[in-house]
């Protein structure tokens, strides 16, 4: 997943050309901010509870990896296709 944070909304913007995710955020990269902001669009996205999404790697960097339980990666690719799914 690719993130911009201190965008104008937070918003899941589709897959780029490599597969990854590609999400904004308003929320600045201070204080874990940014992150929560991330967890809240996937799971408002996906029509899941927050707590189902979980920053796995790449907390201090704009590339990241989650982790969503709750939700099979199938139902995961209907929504954006081109999405490179692991699990």
């Amino acid at each position: 997943m690719r993130v911009t944070p201190r965008a104008g909304a937070d918003s899941v913007d589709g897959v780029g050309p490599g597969g990854e995710l590609r999400v904004r955020v308003r929320a600045a990269p201070a204080g874990g901010a940014a992150n929560e902001a991330v967890r809240r669009t996937i799971a408002r996205a996906l029509d899941l509870a927050p707590s189902r999404v979980t920053v796995d790697l790449g907390a201090a960097g704009r590339s990241k990896r989650i982790a969503v339980s709750g939700i099979e990666p199938v139902d995961v690719t209907r929504l954006w296709p081109d999405l490179s799914v692991s699990g």
